[in-house]
């Protein structure tokens, strides 16, 4: 379907205002988060839920919500995304429990795993010209990116002059702008045969993912010994490995496992989740740092936090000079190590480092995770021929959003467990619960209050450890096991757009 070149752009205009409106909704959590623990009387699991629940429908929904638009029609599912997404930030904003928050943001990575995926699918059909659609997709995918730094700003600015919930009810008059936009300027397009939806493998996939996240919070609640938590565990991963066996049976199967017999799908794969996995949970613990040790206020921890952001662009304009000099190998290896140095910098924070020790190792931290994502995307696209490329960077996706799921779960609860241990006799709730009730509880008793930020202080550098061994732990690993071959034509734009397509 043609139209004129005004309406193409102000079409993607549209669906670029919908990618902010998640890139804003991604981050703004993290600098909303020691404030909800507070006003909502969140402790440790609830907050590692605001974060997983939003990921987990994403991760878990995003493949079917693809077939569905290629079915029903793209600009019906997106039309619907954006009105879900809008109604779901209403219910964020006005939420009084942790409950009707988590289940909130539930409905929200609903949206959202329709809005990425079918975004990025009327992009070929507005744009048929390949030099036109590179560029609409490089401004699709960075109106996504905006939205990250954007969103610890604005949301910090926002807490700071209002009530929490002003994080969520900003992306209301987004949300009703992009669907205008849409409905007046998007052409419907579906795909050129009705796709049956998976559904016993969507059910199957959700539920494991579910209870495999459930399994690992209960821990943090409770310790690594509590048998309620590993018979979930083990219920999950035979639910997923269900899941796997009925993908070979079905006929119209959620994923194409063959994929995972090309090398580079599996390297790429692999590596891609070790970076989600050490990315999300340092997202989790960096503002409750800032707030409850540095004592800055949200704003200032959102700003805190542009560091990240400015080694990330550093490191993806990198990654696009040293890819096709270096190859896959080389580049990898040493992101990985500028990983391990970032978070092993991290790692040595006391509780009187100050905010220098913080930007230098976000800093490099970032610059780490531009080199290793577009890199090991790229490995792993590389693999896909034309026919399986819409699958297979939908499958990437839902992996790297399921990794920043368990990523939080497991790296929170080692956080956690360090926690609770360097507390002592202060062990006990609210202190116990999160360093965020425990610094409104102690604030009048400076002994404990010191107590208090010393033990999050360890429990996070223990965090921090464990992401720097694995980080050197894949550096090792691809150094040794990678062939060495460059990836031939994968550019970090080429790569970012895949990132994010569905």
């Amino acid at each position: 379907m043609r139209t004129d070149d005004t309406r193409r752009w102000l079409a993607l205009g549209a669906l670029a205002l919908a990618m902010l409106t998640i890139g804003l909704d991604v981050t703004v959590l993290t600098v909303a988060i020691p404030t909800l623990a507070v006003e909502l009387d969140a402790n440790i699991s609830a907050l590692q839920w605001f974060s997983s629940a939003y990921t987990l429908a994403l991760a878990a929904l995003m493949l079917p919500a693809g077939a569905l638009g290629d079915r029903f029609g793209r600009k019906k599912g997106l039309l619907a995304a954006l009105v879900l997404f809008g109604l779901a930030s209403l219910a964020c904003a006005f939420a009084d429990s942790a409950g009707q928050l988590i289940a909130a943001r539930v409905v929200l990575g609903i949206a959202a795993a329709a809005l990425i995926p079918l975004s990025m699918a009327v992009l070929p059909v507005l744009f048929t010209d390949p030099a036109q659609r590179q560029r609409a997709v490089t401004i699709w995918v960075t109106a996504t990116a905006l939205g990250l730094p954007l969103g610890p700003v604005v949301g910090g600015w926002l807490l700071q002059h209002y009530w929490w919930g002003s994080v969520f009810l900003i992306n209301v008059p987004l949300v009703i702008l992009g669907a205008v936009a849409v409905a007046a300027l998007v052409p419907e397009s579906r795909g050129e045969t009705g796709l049956r939806v998976d559904g016993l493998g969507a059910a199957l996939s959700a539920t494991g993912m579910l209870g495999l996240t459930y399994g690992f919070i209960r821990i943090g609640e409770r310790s690594w010994g509590d048998p309620g938590a590993w018979s979930v565990i083990a219920a999950s991963v035979v639910l997923l490995g269900a899941f796997l066996w009925w993908q070979r049976r079905s006929s119209h199967p959620l994923i194409d496992l063959a994929l995972f017999a090309a090398p580079g799908f599996r390297w790429g794969t692999a590596l891609s989740l070790v970076v989600s996995f050490a990315m999300f949970g340092m997202f989790f613990t960096l503002p409750q740092y800032l707030q409850a040790v540095l004592g800055v206020d949200a704003l200032g921890s959102g700003l805190r936090l542009l560091p990240l952001i400015g080694g990330l662009v550093v490191g993806s304009r990198l990654v696009d000079l040293l890819l096709p000099r270096l190859g896959a190998r080389v580049v990898l290896t040493a992101g990985f190590l500028v990983l391990a140095c970032g978070v092993g910098l991290g790692a040595l924070t006391r509780v009187d480092s100050g905010f220098g020790l913080t930007a230098l190792w976000t800093t490099v931290l970032g610059a780490g995770m531009g080199v290793v994502m577009p890199a090991a995307m790229g490995l792993a696209l590389g693999e896909l021929t034309t026919a399986r490329s819409g699958s297979g960077s939908a499958l990437l996706q839902a992996i790297r959003q399921a990794g920043g799921t368990i990523g939080v779960a497991v790296l929170g609860t080692v956080l956690a467990t360090a926690y609770r241990s360097d507390l002592g006799e202060l062990n006990r709730p609210p202190i116990s619960d999160g360093v965020n009730a425990a610094v409104a509880a102690t604030a009048d008793d400076p002994a404990a209050l010191a107590r208090v930020q010393h033990a999050f202080v360890f429990g996070m550098d223990t965090m921090l450890g464990v992401c720097a061994v694995g980080c050197l732990i894949a550096a090792v690993v691809v150094a040794v096991g990678l062939e060495r071959r460059p990836v031939a034509g994968q550019t970090a734009a080429d790569t970012a757009e895949s990132m994010h397509a569905g």
